[in-house]
């Protein structure tokens, strides 16, 4: 078992042979439009649409803190919308990033990327605009992705995480 490979690149651009899938960290309320979900939606429009359709029919399905939405953008790559930040801003309740969620999506996109044979690629999920810190969620990582043998990429992006 290796543990987490840290590169500095663009996650959007996976470059490993084989079924990929780009994991990313959503709200709960259906926004979006700022951090990385900017890149992916220049790359591809069925992560976003998807994203937008899934909240909107969220009455009739599994959509809230802890969910994944896997959306296939290529052939060998797929995109994971995981639901894990409350909201998009800090209030009194502190920051949107929620650490259960983002255990809970781990666990399922686990799941996923074993049936897939695929591997992880994300930026430092729930670290930007969620508010997040990287210590917190590296652990979580680690205990679902790589205990389980998925090799996990982590992308620095430029002038830093997020």
């Amino acid at each position: 078992m290796s543990g987490i490979r840290y590169v500095r690149g663009d996650a959007t651009l996976p470059s490993v042979k084989g079924v990929k899938v780009i994991a990313h960290v959503c709200n709960d309320v259906g926004g979006w439009g700022k951090g990385f979900v900017l890149a992916l939606s220049r790359r591809w429009p069925e992560p976003e649409a998807a994203y937008r359709a899934w909240h909107r029919d969220r009455a009739s399905n599994d959509f809230g803190l802890g969910a994944v939405q896997l959306v296939r953008v290529e052939r060998y790559v797929w995109v994971a919308n995981m639901i894990g930040q409350r909201g998009v801003r800090t209030g009194s309740k502190g920051v949107p990033v929620r650490y259960e969620a983002i255990d809970t999506a781990l666990g399922r996109l686990a799941d996923e990327a074993a049936e897939l044979g695929a591997s992880v690629h994300m930026p430092r999920i729930g670290c930007g605009l969620a508010g997040g810190k990287w210590p917190r969620i590296e652990p979580l990582i680690s205990e679902r992705l790589v205990k389980r043998d998925i090799v996990v990429t982590v992308y620095d992006h430029g002038e830093g995480p997020d």
